[in-house]
């Protein structure tokens, strides 16, 4: 029987502003990426969203980021690698105390945005980032694509792949770019396909039709676009409906 995790970001708002329905959300996936405050975020959405997923039995995972609130993280920056490193250890730590607060923990580490993009082609910001999680905790797995960078420099850490049932891949089993058209994908019979054929087959079809490798313990449903709930739970059932076991990969 296959086995899969469905993820997705949390906690995406900011002061007033609300993006996402993190409760709703919650009842669906197996684990939550949180942001930390760094491209959205705070601590009182912090606290709401650990509280939540503690209650309802999801796995808690810090989404760190660039510091970029204004560009919501998806704004390509060249970091010092010790500036990095803090940076990404400051919302690891931040995240995980709440949590504990609430009676839950950090369980896993993924990047969010264009610092997501960046470590799995940069081996220096992915040294970075990954010097920061085992400095806080060797024992937390990251979150990432399959051929990541993340991979080369992981030294000791676990390295999970995931996919994405929701965004348009490149021949090579790479992310199409957002700022391309079609890189995300809207139609939910389509995403519903796609989930279940990257959790049963372990295979893609990338944008020129070509098949794609994908093996991957965890899928990604975005929380930020139209009808996020409904789509997660279509995919959700699907994978039931297909004798795909859903469990937290950490």
């Amino acid at each position: 029987m296959a086995v899969i995790d469905i993820n997705a970001d949390l906690g995406e708002g900011f002061g007033i502003w609300e993006l996402g329905d993190d409760l709703a959300l919650l009842d669906v996936i197996t684990s939550a990426n949180v942001a930390c405050g760094f491209h959205a975020g705070d601590p009182l959405i912090m606290r709401r969203v650990c509280a939540a997923a503690v209650e309802r039995g999801v796995t808690i995972g810090a989404q760190v980021s660039y510091r970029d609130l204004a560009g919501f993280g998806r704004r390509e920056m060249d970091v010092a690698a010790p500036e990095l490193t803090a940076e990404v250890l400051y919302q690891v730590a931040a995240l995980d105390g709440i949590a504990r607060a609430e009676g839950g923990r950090v369980a896993y580490v993924k990047p969010h945005g264009a610092l997501y993009n960046r470590v799995t082609r940069d081996p220096v910001q992915a040294g970075a980032v990954t010097e920061a999680v085992r400095a806080y905790d060797p024992a937390l797995p990251f979150l990432t694509l399959p051929g990541s960078a993340v991979h080369e420099v992981a030294d000791g850490l676990t390295v999970v792949a995931e996919c994405f049932a929701d965004r348009a891949y490149t021949p090579s089993g790479g992310l199409v770019s957002r700022r391309e058209p079609g890189a995300v994908v809207h139609d939910p019979e389509t995403v519903v396909r796609r989930a279940v054929r990257m959790a049963v087959d372990g295979t893609v079809i990338a944008v020129d039709d070509s098949e794609v490798a994908l093996r991957a313990r965890s899928i990604c449903v975005h929380g930020d676009t139209p009808g996020a709930v409904n789509l997660a739970r279509a995919v959700r059932s699907a994978l039931s409906d297909a004798a795909v076991a859903l469990e937290p990969f950490a």
